[in-house]
């Protein structure tokens, strides 16, 4: 196997791992747009329903924060716990721009996420497969 076939192939191993790792980084607000909610979760639409459902207790129950507004995907759970703790600790000023720059209209973004998130196959719509059964990457 020559140097660039098998780089090939250890990057088509490695971005297998997207549909194995998926963490994400929320931010849920509520109606006035008046409170915040940030979380960090590995099924991001599982807990936007817990959200809506009031299931998840304290600050998230207390005020009503039912939309979701904001998202974003890691890859590895300690980047992911890092991203969470640092926009907790942003002002309520620079959490609303971080939201607009995803949500400029403040919808709820829970509509239509299942047509956003990582799906099974979605890899392999990366890549193609040669006759010859070389694997190689689209676009390289």
């Amino acid at each position: 196997m020559g140097l660039e076939k098998f780089t090939r192939y250890c990057y088509y191993l490695r971005m297998k791992e997207f549909k194995e790792y998926n963490f994400w980084v929320y931010i849920m607000f509520n109606e006035p747009a008046k409170a915040t909610y940030i979380g960090m979760t590995n099924n991001l639409e599982r807990r936007v329903i817990e959200h809506k459902l009031g299931l998840i207790k304290g600050n998230s129950q207390e005020h009503d924060t039912k939309k979701l507004g904001y998202y974003e995907w890691f890859q590895y759970v300690d980047k992911a716990i890092d991203r969470e703790k640092a926009l907790k600790k942003w002002k309520r000023a620079w959490k609303y721009r971080l939201i607009e720059t995803m949500n400029p209209e403040w919808k709820d973004l829970a509509e239509g996420l299942d047509e956003m998130l990582p799906r099974e196959g979605m890899i392999e719509e990366f890549f193609r497969t040669l006759d010859n059964g070389e694997i190689t990457v689209k676009g390289l």
